[in-house]
């Protein structure tokens, strides 16, 4: 997956945040965590500094110890970009909760499941804040047929990609939980 990454265009954060702004409901205010893009992600800046220009407060995640959660501070557009492990950024900004988190993945599929880095950061992180609504993002030549899932990993509210919101499906019987809407 590491190498079809690699050979689509980051810039195409800007079409995927046009439709995020389009089709994603947001209370108004709401704090978005979101992500500074890693060589290869698709690049959300231009939604993050769209997000910030409408009024929401935009969060960042700080990478902590392994084994503990992200923490999320907030970013502005004037912000200083602090170098962290792992080649990420984090910014300077006061330390916050979202009320919504996009998360990076590698792979994933109509039932919400994906496929992440490898850290559990964001397995960990969505087991603490898990009534908050899960936003996957990618490129749409991410998407599988099919990502292994535990019981224990939670499902991903929605996913977006260059190609629009794609819709997740849930097996019958899989149960509804206060993450299957995204009730913002």
């Amino acid at each position: 997956m590491l190498q079809l990454r690699a050979t689509q265009d980051p810039a195409l954060g800007a079409v995927l945040a046009a439709h995020v702004l389009r089709e994603l409901p947001l209370t108004p205010g709401a704090a978005v965590a979101g992500v500074w893009p890693l060589p290869g992600e698709i690049d959300l800046r231009p939604l993050w500094t769209a997000l910030h220009a409408s009024g929401h407060a935009v969060l960042l995640p700080q990478t902590t110890p392994r084994g503990e959660k992200l923490l999320f501070r907030q970013w502005r557009p004037d912000c200083a970009m602090l170098p962290e492990r792992f080649g990420t950024l984090c910014p300077d900004g006061a330390l916050a909760e979202p009320d919504l988190i996009f998360v990076p993945l590698l792979a994933f599929d109509r039932a919400g499941h994906r496929l992440g880095y490898g850290g559990g950061y964001y397995d960990r992180t969505l087991a603490h804040y898990h009534s908050v609504p899960a936003i996957g993002f990618g490129y749409a030549a991410q998407e599988v047929a099919a990502v292994p899932a535990a019981p224990h990993d939670r499902g991903l509210t929605s996913v977006f990609t260059e190609a629009g919101q794609v819709p997740i499906v849930r097996p019958v019987g899989a149960g509804a939980d206060s993450r299957d809407g995204l009730g913002l």
